[in-house]
């Protein structure tokens, strides 16, 4: 069986972090999580749009910041939020970037035409 290695709370560093959260599809990742608390790689809506392995790479971006875990069980691949060790680690800062994202979404210029 795959073992995933996952970073020790000790270890999460700020600047890979923010990294990780700066690109919008890793971006949605963990906002979805945050709402539905453990996915398998296949529920996440970039999935449909985005190739196999270019999540993948997504996915390992966001589990070597320290930002998702993930449990291998057979085929699936459960990923949760690391929500209480980054609060721990660097308090608020999650809050704070999933409000300014949904801010930012719900004011963002509507590009549909008529």
């Amino acid at each position: 069986m795959k073992t995933v290695v996952h970073p020790a709370v000790k270890d999460l560093r700020l600047e890979n972090v923010l990294y990780a959260l700066s690109d919008p599809v890793r971006l949605s990742v963990v906002q979805q999580l945050d709402v539905n608390r453990q996915m398998t790689c296949g529920e996440f809506s970039a999935c449909g749009s985005k190739g196999k392995s270019t999540m993948t790479h997504h996915f390992k971006v966001l589990r070597d910041s320290g930002i998702i875990h993930t449990e291998i069980d057979g085929r699936e691949h459960q990923t949760t939020l690391r929500r209480k060790e980054l609060d721990m680690r660097f308090p608020g800062l999650l809050d704070s970037i999933l409000r300014a994202a949904s801010a930012q979404k719900k004011s963002a210029p509507s590009t549909r035409t008529v």
